[in-house]
């Protein structure tokens, strides 16, 4: 398979791609299924035998992440439906419709609304696909080979700037030595990133790609929540940290190639080896262990403010400020209380924040240190194969800030999606802290187990809001299954003798039932 880019006219990209096998076709579409998401139309043309069904086919395997799936031609049913881990496929071949009035009967528009939509002979729906989408032009090649087609990739729309960037992330995948490797997509976080694993023989990598984008409309000053709350926007804190990481010795992925204006890097792949086990998922203890003594040794050592990302490009890491904390706990207020039917009045917010201002004041003068801010489990990667602590490979920390120890360890120990025993906890806690008093026999365990709960607390309390927020304003309810676990952390925090005040707002104004530990 061979990639060309060109211009049409108004001086769109384009991508001219020679197929000369199926496995090419396979290839295509492997390399297009990171790139599409939920809402996307791609719109297959060329006469019959081009191969439009192959790649739709090769394309709803490479969707559903099973190679050998059982893809059935939609040309009888003219539609055909999936769903899948990642989301809704919609399969359609429109060459029996006789009036485009016909998809009315069907359903259309509901069909296409929530998922991705592939379309052979597109031109018979005459005006009823979106202005933007991805049209792919499939024609024979005989003048390559007996088996070889053209596909001519055009974006209008959205797909314009999605295509050019899939052209360029080509590129660095060649750049990267990795031409021709398999991709297999990953399924990523809550955020607009998404991954593909590149395999080539026994090596592999993988692709990142983030466009910069702020998280959500302004929201207060003219800025939105991402800005207030320190969130990366682009790729450049994750380059930053994660050279910083590993400049300490810690394993972070190695980055192969990049292009920081578009937001696409290719990684070392730590693999998926994690740190739980079993359905549903709990931890193994061992692991979470070495995660916690890696935390010791990272907070019992100075650490930069200042990263260096590529010559003379550097970055600074921010602090984790009152209003940080602030604009993250106000979530809850926003999304969580919604979402319970409930509603915080101008009296109940102020409350609110004048409770939590006055319990801040006790993490706003701790001594700073890198809080990675997500380490958990989907971020923490067992690599068996190392010795020590970098046995724990390290991913998603580009929205790391400067602020208290405390913190991460309250994100291990209450991970957001596995439930930690109390014994657990209590153990990992523990442990933590028999390191840290061994590196410096002044350490205050008394006041970190203040802050702990603390910081507990206000994660606890951001997470609710958050996974409220993916449902009601991102339509992902698949996070609301972790809410009842949040609730159980939260009521064990407030729990803390120096969280009384704090307590009594939640059970004033959320159901009781709420902090049943």
């Amino acid at each position: 398979m061979s990639l060309t880019l060109e211009r049409v006219p108004g001086g769109i990209p384009a991508l001219s791609v020679v197929l000369n096998d199926l496995a090419d076709t396979e290839q295509l579409a492997a390399m297009l299924a990171p790139w599409l998401a939920t809402g996307d139309v791609v719109a297959l043309s060329g006469d019959l035998g081009a191969g439009k069904t192959a790649l739709a086919r090769f394309l709803v395997r490479a969707l559903a992440g099973e190679p050998r799936l059982e893809v059935p031609s939609p040309t009888f049913s003219l539609v055909i439906g999936y769903d899948f881990g990642r989301g809704k496929v919609v399969h359609a071949d429109l060459y029996r419709l006789a009036e485009p009035d016909e998809l009315d009967e069907i359903g259309w528009d509901e069909l296409s609304t929530d998922a991705i939509v592939l379309v052979e002979w597109p031109e018979r729906a005459e005006g009823r696909l979106p202005a933007s989408r991805l049209d792919i032009g499939l024609e024979l090649a005989p003048d390559i080979g007996p088996e070889a087609r053209r596909a001519f990739l055009v974006g209008s729309g959205a797909f314009i700037e999605r295509l050019d960037r899939m052209h360029v992330a080509e590129f660095l995948v060649e750049a990267s030595g990795f031409a021709g490797a398999e991709r297999q997509y990953l399924q990523g976080d809550a955020s607009s990133r998404s991954y593909a694993r590149l395999v080539l023989g026994r090596r592999s990598a993988v692709l990142m790609n983030a466009p910069k984008r702020p998280d959500g409309p302004p929201v207060r000053r003219g800025l939105p929540y991402s800005r207030l709350a320190h969130l990366a926007e682009d790729v450049r804190p994750f380059v930053a940290m994660a050279r910083g990481l590993r400049a300490e010795g810690f394993s972070a992925p190695e980055i192969y190639a990049a292009d920081l204006d578009r937001g696409l890097l290719i990684l070392e792949d730590l693999g998926s080896d994690g740190v739980v086990s079993g359905t549903p998922p709990e931890p193994i203890r061992e692991r979470y262990a070495v995660a916690a003594e890696l935390l010791a040794a990272l907070h019992s050592r100075p650490l930069p403010s200042v990263l260096h990302i590529a010559p003379q490009v550097e970055y600074v890491l921010p602090t984790y400020t009152l209003e940080a904390f602030l604009i993250e706990l106000e979530l809850l207020l926003d999304w969580y209380l919604p979402f319970r039917g409930a509603q915080a009045d101008a009296v109940v917010r102020e409350e609110f924040l004048l409770l939590w201002r006055g319990a801040l004041s006790a993490v706003l003068s701790e001594p700073q240190t890198w809080v990675l801010r997500d380490y958990h489990s989907p971020n923490l990667i067992w690599l068996n194969q190392r010795e020590g602590l970098a046995r724990m490979g390290l991913i998603d920390f580009q929205d790391a800030v400067l602020g208290p120890a405390a913190y991460d360890m309250a994100s291990l120990a209450q991970d957001a999606r596995v439930d930690v025993p109390e014994t657990l906890e209590a153990d990992l806690l523990s442990y933590y802290l028999h390191l840290r008093v061994d590196a410096e026999p002044t350490f205050d365990t008394a006041r970190f187990g203040h802050l702990y709960a603390l910081m507990g607390a206000q994660r606890a309390t951001k997470i609710l809001g958050i996974f409220a927020r993916l449902n009601a304003r991102d339509g992902k309810p698949q996070y609301l299954r972790h809410l009842p676990r949040i609730r159980r952390y939260l009521a064990r925090c407030l729990a803390h003798p120096e969280l009384g005040s704090l307590r009594m707002w939640y059970e004033a104004v959320l159901p009781s039932r709420e902090f049943q530990t």
